[in-house]
């Protein structure tokens, strides 16, 4: 049997302020998709980091008062979400210029470069850059 995970839904307060910070001068994601889904007053709006041909975001617009109680906290202060690059320090400086808030500076550890920083909402991700012997499995859990 083979399975993989295709989309993270990720709570958004509104989908064009969240594809502007993802696709838009901030985080530099691919628009995958952005279809209109008029029948149930939605959008699916898939994105995806530069060159990236694994898992997808799917933004997803909180639509009840419970749900947008989740928006920026959807792992509960916790880190949510890893983006691993190829070039740490050249992505660090990048988002840092596009005023991306980092909440823990960068450091080194034994697994490799890493900071945390918060999207347009306050979700915490993890920038990391892999030590070559390392896999994705011996990352600290956020």
């Amino acid at each position: 049997m083979r399975q993989s995970i295709i989309h993270v839904a990720l709570v958004v307060g509104d989908y064009d302020e969240a594809i502007a910070f993802y696709c838009g001068g901030t985080l530099h994601f691919t628009l995958v998709e952005d279809t209109c889904q008029p029948e149930q007053d939605k959008r699916w709006v898939v994105v995806a980091p530069p060159g990236s041909a694994g898992t997808t975001l799917l933004l997803a617009r909180a639509s009840t008062p419970e749900q947008a109680e989740f928006v920026g906290n959807q792992a509960g202060g916790r880190v949510f979400l890893f983006l691993a690059t190829d070039d740490f320090w050249r992505d660090y400086h990048a988002m840092r210029r596009a005023g991306v808030r980092f909440v823990r500076e960068p450091k080194e550890a034994a697994y490799g470069s890493v900071a945390v920083f918060e999207d347009l909402y306050g979700n915490r991700w993890d920038l990391v850059q892999l030590a070559k012997s390392t896999s994705a499995s011996e990352l600290p859990a956020g």
